[in-house]
């Protein structure tokens, strides 16, 4: 199933792929060399909201989560996200940016290990 982007997630995603944080540049350079034959895409416009990772074959969306996303509204409008991204058919991934500093090779394998998961069951 292919997500469809608004033009103006398009524009967003565009603009935030130049500006990736640490943790998700060290995230992304360990997605996309990966064994399984997966392609993640990094800043993916779906709907009008842009996923920091998007794998298609396994319809697996990897979030990278800040300190601003427990704050405010950050935390309402993640779960409204995540609700229309679970009807949409793919499944969430959250990690902390300090996780993902802290602990990247098992956050990748984590990934991976659900990835392959889902594109084998999609697969039969």
């Amino acid at each position: 199933m292919r997500l469809e982007c608004s033009a103006g997630g398009r524009r967003n995603a565009k603009r935030l792929r130049k500006q990736m944080t640490p943790p998700e540049i060290g995230l992304w350079l360990a997605l996309r060399r990966n064994d399984a034959g997966l392609r993640f895409r990094k800043q993916h416009g779906a709907g009008s909201y842009v996923l920091d990772f998007y794998c298609a074959r396994a319809m697996l969306a990897v979030e990278v989560d800040g300190e601003a996303h427990g704050f405010g509204e950050r935390p309402s409008r993640d779960a409204a996200r995540d609700e229309w991204l679970v009807a949409q058919g793919v499944r969430v991934l959250r990690y902390p940016a300090g996780e993902v500093l802290a602990n990247v090779e098992g956050v990748v394998s984590q990934i991976m290990a659900i990835a392959v998961d889902r594109r084998d069951r999609f697969a039969s």
